[in-house]
């Protein structure tokens, strides 16, 4: 499985894996939004992402939100017409080319958050009830990647030096 991914700045990073320390949590990957997921995301789709992305404003994210879906605690992002206009934009370059695309990550069916824990259900509440009431976390796009969700290997899709902002 492939996803596109947003990396955080780092004190976006810090605050977050700070909320990972407390409830005993472990990621593979830094922080991050999941914008799209896909059994495939291939080198041309890929090209015209990296294409695209160079010439978008990503916005900031305000992570606001602590909330908790089966198996899954997480920090929902604040939405607003920016940033679903960018995750429009995304789906626009990967609709009809990519391989098996997730249904949660579609426009329209997508809810913007950082994973904080994946665990069992008493996990996930003892986790929800340490870090309630959450302090908002604003979040500043430092990289979009693509991440291969099998071998955790990360191709940054551009530099955030060079990024419009």
């Amino acid at each position: 499985m492939h996803a596109l991914v947003l990396f955080f700045d780092d004190e976006a990073d810090r605050a977050v894996r700070a909320l990972w320390r407390r409830i005993g949590a472990r990621s593979g990957l830094p922080p991050h939004l999941t914008y799209a997921s896909a059994g495939v995301i291939g080198p041309k789709v890929r090209a015209e992402l990296r294409e695209d992305l160079s010439r978008l404003w990503l916005p900031d994210l305000w992570l606001h939100t602590l909330g908790a879906t089966g198996s899954t605690l997480q920090l929902g992002a604040v939405v607003d017409a920016e940033l679903l206009a960018v995750h429009s934009a995304v789906h626009d370059v990967l609709a009809g080319r990519v391989k098996n695309p997730s249904a949660r990550h579609l426009p329209g069916s997508w809810v913007p958050h950082c994973v904080l824990l994946d665990g069992e259900g008493d996990a996930v509440a003892a986790a929800f009830a340490e870090l309630h009431p959450i302090t908002p976390i604003r979040a500043r796009v430092r990289e979009p990647a693509i991440v291969d969700t099998q071998t955790g290997s990360i191709e940054p899709l551009r530099n955030a030096s060079t990024a419009p902002r």
